[in-house]
């Protein structure tokens, strides 16, 4: 009837969903639901901003975002986006205007799940009152009341009764297993559930974008943000809190929390109902990994299911379960699905060795990574014998993304800080030590092997890395390397680059390069050679004499009568492998060829001058 009455007589503005979000929708479609998508105000698309009333009873606010894009505007009503090529308006027969927007989605009400009671306060409820009747709401299974609880019990109302434009994050009842988890909510930790001034529907809000929130201040620093996970053809979207900074009472990093029910319109906002309360650290790695596997959904359950493969007691099971201090690199569910790994994960030595090259013995937060990597690369040992993780940090304007590289694979992270009782969870997009490149692939994306990898664009020398039909053994020196070649030996680093030195550059390359049959890890070259013994191998240049030790943990091959350090060994690809190495291999002979090439360019620079000279002079006489 109201409806019908806005259509003739009224302005109006309607939202009308298409006909594939009906189809989506399974919730009650009656008079109500037509009201909610109805404001007696003519709101043109440009004018869409803020909150809009809608006549459904109450008046409860129809919230609107715009996400700013380089192109437009997207717009959001609720968690519903607007086809801004398809808002309408017209008069009509009493010559008021009429707007029409087409949404993607049903905008779904707050309502009660029964008979409405006149002493209850249904109609808009603001958060706290949704909080405190949420049993009259129609909001599935869910129970609120460990929550409501504790927000009365440290008279916490006025947060959640506060006026303006704010989301809400509230644990359900589920959430409070085991019991004892109720003890660590504080005025902090409910504050760090609130983000004021803020309204954020999921599809609305960017992924990742953060928050700060009502826990910010000088001793404890919360952000919020969303985040989004892949499984199948599936999005699943959760909340993550990330204390920033703590105390002796809040633990510093992430908690990662399902949203079992999201984008409940209020009065003041909206609220998100999570699987569990943020802020709280209360649960160990290996629960974080079992919690996961339970949502048969969690961003890691494939990751824990290798891990069970390997048997209910295996020795990677038990040091989860039993160590103080750890930092698991775990890869995602995507980075499973890789052919290669899927075959890794039959042999289960092979599968063994590859998760120790996972587990970092230590705490390692984010912050505490890219410190230690400020001044030189940092690598972190691994649980798997000589095999150590290595960390770049990329920035672009003021973001920072970490990678780490684990036996020739480089991930990135893309969920850092996940904190647990005894230590920290990163995830990352790739299963480590399963390589997936060429060396050629390897050489030209790893950050530390840029300047190797620009040398060998001379003459064609990269080409030959790609080929599969061959195994090759590199002995790669690091950026660092070349750089302290060229303090020593300036003129000669400057020659290597030159095209009329290419020749030259691509002699020295082949002395790195061993073309074989098979591919030689620094273990089999230790086997083949001690510090007595040297192995000869064939290279495309010369024969490449060594000698091997290793030394507090670390390798060492002896060349042309130095010992060189062998910074990152065994770097895997798929037909070969790189050795990166602290020095190059070059010869006194190079640098006097280097340096007398330059010579004998600046002589006949200076030849040519002197008969440019000698001819104009005979032409003026």
């Amino acid at each position: 009837m109201v409806a019908n009455m806005s259509l003739q007589y009224r302005q109006m503005t309607m939202f009308a969903p298409t006909n594939e979000a009906f189809q989506r929708y399974n919730g009650e479609m009656d008079d109500n639901l037509v009201l909610y998508h109805i404001s007696n105000l003519a709101t043109t698309l440009s004018n869409l901003d803020n909150t809009i009333s809608s006549e459904l009873d109450g008046n409860p606010p129809l919230w609107v975002t715009r996400r700013r894009d380089t192109m437009h505007d997207d717009v959001y009503v609720n968690n519903a986006k607007v086809y801004i090529t398809r808002s309408y308006q017209a008069v009509n027969g009493n010559g008021k205007l009429q707007v029409l927007h087409v949404i993607d989605q049903v905008l779904q009400p707050l309502q009660p799940h029964g008979p409405i009671s006149t002493s209850t306060p249904v109609y808009n409820p603001n958060a706290y009152q949704f909080l405190e009747h949420s049993d009259v709401f129609n909001i599935g299974q869910h129970r609120l009341r460990s929550f409501r609880q504790k927000v009365n019990q440290l008279q916490k109302k006025e947060v959640f009764n506060a006026d303006g434009r704010h989301t809400f994050f509230i644990p359900v009842d589920e959430g409070f297993k085991p019991t004892a988890r109720s003890d660590f909510i504080d005025e902090k930790v409910i504050d760090g559930h609130v983000i004021p001034h803020h309204v954020l529907f999921t599809k609305a809000t960017p992924d990742g974008q953060e928050f700060e929130s009502m826990a910010f201040s000088d001793n404890v620093k919360v952000i919020i943000s969303f985040s989004i996970s892949v499984n199948g053809q599936e999005e699943i979207t959760y909340v993550k809190s990330n204390t920033v900074a703590g105390d002796a009472k809040h633990s510093r990093g992430v908690v990662l929390a399902d949203i079992v029910r999201a984008n409940i319109p209020v009065k003041n906002g909206v609220v998100h109902l999570i699987q569990r309360p943020l802020m709280v650290v209360d649960t160990s790695v290996i629960d974080f990994l079992k919690a996961m596997k339970e949502k048969e959904d969690g961003p890691l359950c494939k990751f824990y299911e290798v891990i069970l493969d390997l048997g209910e007691h295996n020795q990677f099971l038990n040091e989860l379960t039993l160590a103080k201090d750890i930092t698991l690199f775990a890869p995602s569910n995507e980075a499973w699905n890789e052919n290669s790994v899927q075959n890794i994960i039959r042999n289960h030595q092979r599968l063994r060795e590859i998760l120790n090259l996972h587990l970092v013995r230590e705490r390692l937060p984010l912050d505490a990574i890219i410190h230690n990597n400020m001044n030189q690369i940092y690598q972190a040992p691994t649980a798997a014998p000589r095999k150590y993780l290595y960390f770049n940090v990329l920035n672009s304007n003021s973001n920072q993304t970490l990678t780490v590289e684990g036996g020739g694979v480089n991930a990135t992270v893309t969920q850092p800080n996940i904190a647990a009782t005894n230590g920290f969870v990163h995830i990352i997009d790739r299963v480590l030590g399963v390589p997936y490149t060429t060396v050629f692939e390897k050489l030209k994306t790893d950050p530390m092997l840029n300047i190797t990898y620009n040398l060998g664009k001379r003459q064609m020398f990269n080409h030959q890395l790609s080929d599969m039909e061959h195994r090759y053994t590199y002995f790669v020196p690091r950026d660092h390397a070349w750089l302290k070649f060229q303090i020593r030996h300036p003129s000669a680093y400057k020659a290597l680059f030159r095209e009329d030195y290419g020749y030259y550059t691509k002699q020295i390359l082949e002395r790195h390069v061993i073309r074989a049959g098979r591919a030689y890890t620094v273990s089999d070259l230790k086997l083949l050679a001690n510090e007595t013994h040297p192995i000869i191998l064939p290279t495309t240049r010369d024969p490449l004499k060594l000698r091997v030790k290793e030394s507090d943990k670390n390798y060492y091959v002896e060349w042309n009568g130095h010992w060189i350090h062998v910074f990152r060994p065994d770097v895997e690809c798929t037909n070969g492998i790189i050795h990166v190495i602290d020095e190059p291999f070059v010869l006194e002979s190079d640098i006097r060829a280097t340096g007398s090439a330059d010579k004998n360019r600046i002589a006949n620079t200076y030849f040519l001058l002197l008969l440019s000279y000698a001819f104009v002079r005979i032409l003026r006489n």
